[in-house]
C-alpha cells in the first residue's frame, strides 16, 4: 500500500488517485472510485480528461476541471518513486458561494452607479431615459419605461438593444398588458412566468426584438404615489428571468422610482414657484395717457428675480381719475421680503378709490399691515399723475422714503419736498404731499436706498451717494422715460462691481416732448404724439 506522506489513499477524507511514472493507475480510494468509475488500476489514466491531460503534460502546479456536475481540483503531490498523486478536493460549493458573491458585488456596484446616474438630474424625462438605458444596458435586451397620466394617453420611454432611446405617447390601456395596471398602481409586481409574451401588444415590443421569450414588470415606487412602471424584456434564445433577477430588478426600480418621484415633485414645486414669482414681479412700465412711465429692478442676489423692492403703475380708472404710480422698499430681502411685497401692492390695489387722498391711503395701509402677526414695515412714495395740456401734474407723497427727484430741462435736480412717516412701525404716521409740474422732457424720478446706499467705487467700499446720483441726473435732462432709467442702472452697475449690494428699484415719469393733436370731433380730450 503506497503512503503519501503519513496518510494512506484508503483513510484518505478525498479523492486520491495515485499513478505511476509512465502514467497508469497504481490506486484509487474508496471516494475516487465511486468519483470515477470508468477508471482501472493498472491502466492509464484516461478520465477525467483535464486531469489526463495535466499528468501526461507533467507540468508542475494544480489543475481543476468539472466531473458531472460538479467541479473539483486536483492537487499534485509527487512521491518518491516517480509516481504522482493526486487529491481531489470537491470545490463546487465554494465556487457557487463565490459566483454569488460576485454577481452581488457587482449588482451593488451597480445600483451605486444607476443611484449617481439617476440623481444627477431633475428633469422627469431624463430620469426616464436614464432608467430606460441602464435598465437595457444591465437587467433584458430592452427595456420601456411608462408614467402614470392622468391624461388617456401614456408617456413612455424605450430602450432597445442597440441602445437607442425613443419617447412615445400610447393610447393604449394598460389592461391591455398582464400586469401593467397594477403596477401603475403600486401593486407588488406580477411574477414574469405568469405573464405570456405572446399576449404583448405591437407597441410594447422594440424593432426588430421579435420574438420576446420572456417579459417582467415592475412597479417604479415614489414618494407616496407610484412613480410608474418598468417593463423589462428578453429574446426567445435567451434565458428566461429568474426568481433572483426579478428580485433585483425590483431594488433597481425603488432607486429609479424614488429618482422620478423627486423629479416630478421638483417639476410641479417649480411651476408652483414660477407661477408665483411671476406675479410677484414688477410690471413693465408703458405710456399711459400720454405721459412716459420706465421701471428696473436688481434683486440684491443676482440669481433672484424678486426681492423687497417694488413699483407699481395703476392706469387711472372709474374711481380713480389720475395714474398711480408706487414705488416702495420692504424691510428685509429674498422671498420673505418678496411675499410682503405682494400683500402691500395687493392692498394698494384695494384702496385705488382712495387714491385722491394719500394720507388716507397711507392710514389705511399702515393699519392693514400693523394687523399682521409680524411686525414689519416698509418706506413708499406714492405719485399721482396726470397730463395737462402738454404739461404733466405730480402729487408726490413720502412715507418715510426718499424724496423723489425732478430733473428740469436746464439739468437742474430738485428734491420733491415731500416726506413722512414709515408704513408699519407706528400706529399713527403723517405725511406731507408735494405739488410739481413737469414741463415736456423734465424727469421725477422715484427710486430705492439701493441706488444711494451701494458701495464700491475704486476703493470698493464707498457708497454711491445722493450726491452722486444728482450729477447722473443732470445729464440726463431731456431724454426719455427708459432712458433714464438705463442711465441710473448702468452707473450704479458699475459702482457696485462684483461687490454686495441691496436691492435696487427706479421709476421715472416723464412728461413727453411732444404736440397735441385735437380730437376729430372737436370735442373730446384728443391725443399726445411722443
Amino acid at each position: 500500500m503506497n503512503t503519501v506522506g503519513a496518510v494512506s489513499p484508503a483513510t484518505a477524507p478525498y479523492p486520491v488517485v495515485v499513478v505511476d511514472r509512465a502514467g497508469r493507475v497504481v490506486e484509487l480510494n474508496d471516494a475516487a472510485s465511486a468519483l470515477f468509475p470508468a477508471t482501472r488500476v493498472h491502466e492509464p489514466l484516461s478520465s477525467p480528461p483535464w486531469l489526463a491531460s495535466a499528468q501526461h503534460a507533467a507540468e508542475p502546479g494544480d489543475v481543476g476541471g468539472e466531473v458531472g456536475d460538479r467541479y473539483f481540483s486536483a492537487q499534485r503531490t509527487s512521491l518518491a518513486d516517480g509516481g504522482t498523486a493526486w487529491w481531489l478536493v470537491d470545490e463546487t460549493a465554494h465556487r457557487a458561494v463565490a459566483a454569488e458573491l460576485a454577481t452581488e458585488r457587482e449588482r451593488t456596484r451597480f445600483l451605486a452607479e444607476a443611484s449617481s446616474a439617476l440623481l444627477a438630474s431633475l428633469n422627469l424625462d431624463r430620469c426616464m431615459e436614464v432608467t430606460a438605458r441602464l435598465a437595457a444596458a444591465h437587467l433584458a435586451d430592452a427595456a420601456l419605461v411608462i408614467a402614470p397620466s392622468r391624461a388617456r394617453k401614456l408617456p413612455v420611454v424605450v430602450c432597445d438593444q442597440q441602445g437607442r432611446l425613443t419617447q412615445v405617447t400610447v393610447s393604449s390601456k394598460p389592461e391591455d398588458v398582464p400586469g401593467l395596471a397594477e403596477a401603475l398602481r403600486g401593486f407588488p409586481p406580477v411574477p414574469s412566468r405568469w405573464i405570456d409574451p405572446a399576449t404583448a401588444p405591437d407597441w410594447l415590443i422594440p424593432e426588430g426584438l421579435a420574438p420576446v421569450g420572456s417579459l417582467a414588470i415592475t412597479p417604479l415606487p415614489g414618494h407616496g404615489v407610484p412613480a410608474g412602471a418598468l417593463i423589462l424584456l428578453r429574446r426567445a434564445e435567451e434565458a428566461a428571468f429568474t426568481e433572483s433577477e426579478e428580485a433585483f430588478a425590483g431594488l433597481f426600480a425603488a432607486r429609479a422610482g424614488a429618482a422620478m418621484s423627486a423629479a416630478r415633485l421638483y417639476a410641479e414645486q417649480n411651476a408652483v414657484a414660477d407661477t408665483l414669482v411671476r406675479a410677484l414681479l414688477p410690471p413693465t412700465p408703458r405710456h399711459v395717457e400720454g405721459v412716459e412711465f420706465a421701471g428696473g429692478y436688481r434683486a440684491s442676489v443676482d440669481t433672484d428675480r424678486i426681492g423687497g423692492d417694488f413699483y407699481d403703475v395703476h392706469p387711472p380708472g372709474e374711481e380713480c381719475p389720475e395714474t398711480l404710480a408706487v414705488l416702495g422698499d420692504v424691510a428685509g430681502k429674498g422671498l420673505e421680503a418678496a411675499v410682503l411685497t405682494g400683500k402691500i401692492r395687493n392692498t394698494l390695489h384695494a384702496l385705488l378709490p382712495m387714491a385722491d387722498d394719500h394720507a388716507r391711503m397711507l392710514r389705511r395701509l399702515n393699519n392693514a399691515m400693523r394687523g399682521s402677526e409680524r411686525v414689519r414695515f416698509a418706506t413708499l412714495v406714492l405719485a399721482s399723475v396726470r397730463r395737462e395740456d402738454r404739461d404733466v401734474l405730480l402729487r408726490l407723497t413720502s412715507a418715510g422714503h426718499p424724496a423723489p427727484l425732478i430733473v428740469r430741462r436746464d439739468g437742474r435736480v430738485e428734491e420733491a419736498d415731500t416726506g413722512g412717516t414709515l408704513i408699519g412701525a407706528m400706529p399713527t404716521i403723517s405725511s406731507r404731499t408735494a405739488h410739481v409740474r413737469l414741463a415736456p422732457g423734465e424727469t421725477c424720478l422715484l427710486y430705492t436706498d439701493g441706488v444711494t446706499e451701494a458701495r464700491g467705487g475704486p476703493l470698493g467700499g464707498t457708497m454711491f451717494g445722493e450726491q452722486r446720483l444728482k450729477r447722473a441726473l443732470a445729464e440726463c435732462a431731456g431724454i426719455p422715460a427708459a432712458a433714464v432709467v438705463e442711465r441710473v442702472q448702468m452707473l450704479a452697475d458699475e459702482w457696485i462691481g462684483d461687490g454686495r449690494h441691496d436691492d435696487i428699484a427706479v421709476l421715472a415719469i416723464t412728461a413727453p416732448r411732444g404736440a397735441h393733436l385735437s380730437a376729430v370731433d372737436g370735442t373730446t380730450r384728443g391725443r399726445y404724439t411722443t
